[in-house]
C-alpha cells in the first residue's frame, strides 16, 4: 500500500503505518481551506511526493503523474505541483494549507479528506521465484515454515507472518526511510531474485512494478484477508478537502470517463488490479 507509498505505500491509510506513509496524523480539521469550490482553476495543482516512485517523483515518471496528466489533459489545465515528503505533515503542509488541490492516492473513504469513488483496487501480495513449483498461493502454505520471508516493518501482512509462525525466520525492512537514498521495497525484491531470501510479503503496485521495471523471474500470489486481521485489499482513490463538492464531482467524472485509459497507465507500471466481481488479480 500510497500514498500512497507508501504501503510499504503507500503509501497509505491502509493502517497507521500506511497512514503515515501518506502523510496523515490526525491534523485539526480548521487547518482546511473550504474555499476551493470558489476558486476559478488555471491550473491542477497536484500533492506529491518528489521521490515516490511508482506513485510520483520530480521528473514525472510515476504512475500518480501520468494520471495527473491525462485528467489535467481532460480539464485543459497544465498539471502544476506542490512538493512534499509522503510523511506526517503532508496534508497540513500541502492539501490543507491550500497550496494544491488534489491527493492522487490514498484509501476510499479515509476521514482525513474527502475521497472521491476509487480508480483502482489493489491488494499486498506474496512475492517469490518463478522455479517454486506449484507456486505458493498464500502464507499458510506449509513450505514456508522452512524458508525466509521478507516483511516491512509495521504493514498489514506483517501481522499475518506472525499469525501463520513465520516471524522467527522474517527478515524485516524498515517502513520509514528518505526515499531519496533508499527504497526498502525495491531491496526486497531485489533480494527475491538472488535468493537471499525466498519470497517477501509487499504492497502489489511496489512489488508489480519491480518485477516489470527490472524484469525479475518472480510472481506473486494474493495475499486473502483473514478473520480478525488487518485487510489486505483496497480501494484506492483521490483525495480533495472537506467542503468542496463541486470539485470532488468534477473529479469523479474524470475517473468515470477515462477509466479505461487510468487502468492501462495502471497496468503498464506492473500494477495488480482486482476484478470486483471475482477478486482475482487481473493482469497483461
Amino acid at each position: 500500500m500510497r500514498r500512497a507509498r507508501r504501503a510499504g505505500w503507500l503509501p497509505t491509510v491502509f493502517a497507521a503505518a500506511l497512514l503515515l506513509a501518506l502523510g496523515g496524523g490526525r491534523q485539526a480539521a480548521v487547518a482546511q481551506s473550504p474555499t476551493g469550490d470558489l476558486v476559478a482553476r488555471t491550473s491542477l495543482r497536484v500533492c506529491a511526493d518528489p521521490s515516490d516512485l511508482p506513485f510520483s517523483n520530480e521528473k514525472g515518471e510515476g504512475f500518480e503523474n501520468k494520471i495527473a496528466e491525462l485528467l489535467g489533459r481532460e480539464m485543459s489545465l497544465p498539471v502544476e505541483y506542490v512538493w512534499y515528503p509522503q510523511v506526517i505533515g503532508f496534508l497540513r503542509n500541502t492539501l490543507w494549507a491550500g497550496r494544491c488541490d488534489l491527493v492522487m492516492g490514498t484509501v476510499a473513504g479515509d476521514g482525513e479528506l474527502d475521497t472521491t469513488n476509487p480508480y483502482y483496487y489493489t491488494s499486498y501480495v506474496l512475492v517469490f521465484r518463478n522455479d517454486v513449483d506449484p507456486p505458493f498461493s498464500g502464507l499458510d502454505d506449509p513450505r514456508l515454515k522452512e524458508l525466509r520471508i521478507g516483511v516491512i516493518s509495521g504493514t498489514p501482512p506483517a501481522d499475518l507472518v506472525l499469525r501463520h509462525g513465520l516471524m522467527g525466520r522474517a527478515r524485516p525492512y524498515p517502513l520509514t526511510v528518505d526515499t531519496r537514498v533508499d527504497a526498502p521495497s525495491r531491496r526486497m525484491i531485489e533480494d527475491v531474485a538472488a535468493r537471499s531470501i525466498d519470497a517477501g510479503v509487499l504492497w502489489g503496485p511496489l512489488a508489480g512494478y519491480y518485477i516489470r521495471r527490472e524484469k525479475l523471474p518472480l510472481g506473486v500470489a494474493l495475499l486473502k484477508g483473514e478473520p480478525s486481521a488487518p485487510r489486505m485489499d483496497y480501494h484506492i482513490a483521490m483525495g480533495v478537502r472537506h467542503n468542496e463538492p463541486d470539485w470532488r464531482r468534477k473529479i469523479n467524472g474524470l475517473i468515470r470517463s477515462k477509466q479505461g485509459e487510468i487502468n492501462q497507465i495502471l497496468l503498464d507500471y506492473g500494477v495488480p488490479l482486482l476484478d470486483e466481481q471475482g477478486g482475482t488479480l487481473v493482469s497483461r
